[in-house]
């Protein structure tokens, strides 16, 4: 695994030793098993968005100091240039890119997201998380499945759900599509 996945694995053991916590008990909260949750920990297997974004609240921290190590500190405004949001390359399906990653409490979380065309054969990678969330198409065309629903949208379309039903994208066409997506 990458340097960055290692990096970001090794802030969650921290928070999860300082809180004090077991291995046992934080994988119980978080709905995984232990084995799902020790190869997280070890920084040897990609980390979903979504369990990082539990962690975060779970312990009552930005979801940027477990990507990036650094606190946020902008209170008033934040601005993210073209092509210079945090990237979180968490899963080979997605690439992240945080929209607000140095903005204090935020209460909500903004991500670029970038989805590579695969084989139609290829199954949709499904996850889940607390929450609503907000995707809004930029680019190509994507096929969303949420809760055994499929929706495809366009550019310009958009759409909100309750996150905690397991959904995923896939890009549709042979086109890479982009979208913003953003977690509440």
């Amino acid at each position: 695994m990458s340097d960055q996945v290692k990096q970001v694995a090794l802030r969650i053991k921290e928070l999860r030793e300082i809180d004090g916590v077991t291995i046992e008990t934080l994988s119980k909260e978080l709905g995984i098993s232990k084995e799902t949750y020790i190869e997280y920990e070890s920084g040897n297997v990609d980390i979903p968005v979504s369990f990082l974004y539990e962690i975060a609240n779970r312990f009552n921290v930005e979801l940027s100091a477990i990507l990036t190590g650094e606190n946020p500190r902008l209170h008033i405004y934040s601005i993210v240039r073209n092509n210079k949001g945090v990237s979180v390359e968490r899963r080979k399906e997605y690439k992240y890119q945080s929209l607000a990653y140095n903005f204090v409490h935020k209460k909500a979380e903004p991500f670029l997201v970038t989805v590579d065309p695969e084989p139609e054969t290829v199954p949709v990678h499904n996850n889940s998380h607390p929450g609503q969330e907000f995707n809004y198409v930029i680019e190509g065309t994507l096929k969303v499945i949420i809760d055994g629903h499929e929706i495809i949208l366009n550019e310009g379309d958009s759409l909100f759900f309750d996150s905690a039903y397991n959904h995923g994208m896939k890009a549709m066409g042979q086109k890479q599509a982009k979208f913003i997506a953003i977690i509440f």
